[in-house]
C-alpha cells in the first residue's frame, strides 16, 4: 500500500466508504475501521500494518498543515 487511495480500496472492499468532510477526520476514521478489520481477523497483517503507516503518514501531513 503506498498511499490514501490504496487504503480506501482496501476498506472498500469491506463496504466501507468514509467521507466524514474533513480529510484528518476521514483519516482517523479510516484508522478505526482498519482496526476492526485487523481485530476481526479479516485483513491480514501485512495489509493491516502497511494501511496503518500509510494512515500515519497522512495524518501527520494533515496536521502540519493546520499549525
Amino acid at each position: 500500500m503506498k498511499n490514501l487511495y490504496d487504503v480506501q480500496q482496501l476498506l472498500k472492499r469491506f463496504g466501507t466508504y468514509v467521507y466524514i468532510g474533513k480529510r484528518i477526520w476521514d483519516i482517523e476514521v479510516m484508522a478505526l475501521e482498519l482496526d476492526h478489520l485487523h481485530e476481526a481477523k479479516l485483513i491480514s497483517n501485512d495489509e493491516f500494518i502497511s494501511a496503518k503507516l500509510v494512515l500515519t503518514k497522512e495524518h501527520r501531513i494533515e496536521a502540519d498543515k493546520t499549525k
